[in-house]
């Protein structure tokens, strides 16, 4: 049974954040690949619909939801005993070998439903493995202390290579097809199996899980959860960080827009002013950090409960200013709690509970989602607004009230 053992500094004493180039190219080539993934997101999905019937289309497109969720807690046994470089290589040299055979498939004839099926439960359990042990790089690379402005940099370098990726990814497939756009992000995932392999070394060495089995492992992790009340308000907390906001912006801005008759134009505008707000959310805390990082994070979704709620009401400039102020509390706190989270969950945990965090958007989503719309089918469209952002605020009580919260404060380096 593992124990609680703060990580190792290895040999490297790490530099100041500004000048530390080595985190500065991951988080570049980590941008660089989360624009691949988007590129081929964005080419599944019309080679999809062009393919099959858009009911087929949109059952591949989820098809890695699923065998995710499956493998998922899996993914962080394995990330809680074993190299995270490795994992990492190894499942990335995977991704590159089903893009490769997809590839050469569709060369050789047209795509089918079967293939893009095997691409997409493929990457999903490639996901599945890979993400838990990505999620414990950022602790063996920097000090607790630069937590935040790694996260503040990393989500906001994440964010512009997604929409870079998004809006190159249509033009691609456009003229070169599926093929093309897997060649695209093979590449991507052989850069960053280079940088791994050659420059990116930990600095701290985390404490290792017992060897166990996987099904004893995962049942421990969960026990460590019931026994940890701080580290089970954060997981909580993470798990559902997109549950009240997801339906509101991804069915909920397009049934007001629908009601309203302000067109599709109008959705466009509040999910860019969203993103836009998210990327500012995120590196502002690189500039005006605060110095109980949890505490202010789950204050900001206290503000982000009152802006969900906001979305059901007035006219279309009080609906963008609240799409905006929703992105900004959510970069800004997903950077400041998922600091915080990895900060002081036992190490020797921290792949498991990432798990148990991801869980949230595969398994919860989609109920919630449905929820949402099922609310605003049977009573006005204001009211699945004001629940879901009622609820998020009223769950913020708990930790705001939680004296550790309070008063934690992750030691800034000078």
């Amino acid at each position: 049974m593992s124990t609680a053992v703060e990580p190792v500094q290895l040999s490297e004493e790490p530099p100041l954040f500004r000048r530390d180039h080595r985190v500065h190219a991951w988080i570049g080539v980590k941008a660089l690949s989360d624009a691949g993934d988007a590129l081929w997101t964005i080419a599944l999905a019309w080679t999809a619909v062009q393919t099959a019937s858009p009911a087929v289309a949109g059952l591949i497109v989820a098809a890695g939801t699923i065998p995710r969720a499956i493998v998922l807690l899996f993914g962080g046994v394995i990330a809680d005993r074993s190299d995270a470089r490795r994992v990492m290589m190894l499942f990335n040299v995977l991704r590159v070998g089903v893009l490769v055979s997809v590839a050469l498939w569709v060369l050789a004839t047209p795509p089918t439903v079967g293939v893009l099926l095997f691409a997409a439960i493929a990457f999903g359990v490639c996901d599945a493995f890979y993400e838990p042990s990505a999620g414990t790089v950022a602790r063996q690379l920097v000090r607790p202390g630069d937590l935040p402005s790694y996260g503040a940099l990393a989500q906001t370098a994440s964010r512009l290579g997604t929409m870079a990726g998004a809006a190159i990814g249509g033009v691609l497939v456009a003229y070169a097809g599926l093929v093309g756009s897997a060649a695209v992000n093979a590449l991507t995932f052989s850069l960053v199996i280079a940088f791994i392999a050659i420059w990116l070394r930990p600095r701290f060495l985390l404490a290792r899980a017992a060897k166990e089995s996987a099904v004893h492992g995962i049942a421990r992790g969960f026990t460590h959860l019931g026994s940890h009340p701080t580290t089970r308000t954060l997981v909580i907390a993470l798990s559902g960080l997109n549950l009240a906001v997801g339906p509101a912006v991804g069915i909920g801005l397009a049934l007001r827009a629908h009601d309203e008759g302000w067109g599709a134009q109008a959705v466009g505008l509040f999910e860019a002013l969203l993103g836009l707000g998210a990327a500012l959310g995120a590196v502002s805390v690189v500039k005006w950090r605060p110095r109980r990082e949890a505490f202010a994070g789950f204050w900001a979704l206290v503000v982000q409960g009152a802006g969900i709620i906001a979305l059901g009401w007035g006219p279309a400039w009080t609906v963008a200013t609240a799409a905006f102020v929703i992105g900004a509390t959510a970069g800004y706190a997903s950077v400041l709690l998922s600091a915080t989270f990895s900060a002081t969950v036992d190490t020797a945990y921290l792949g498991r509970m990432g798990s148990i965090t991801r869980l949230g958007d595969d398994c919860i989503m989609p109920l919630a989602m449905a929820g949402f719309g099922l609310l605003a089918s049977i009573t006005a469209v204001w009211v699945p607004f004001a629940l879901f952002g009622g609820m998020m605020m009223a769950l913020m009580a708990l930790p705001l009230s939680n004296r550790t919260f309070r008063q934690l404060s992750l030691a800034p380096t000078t």
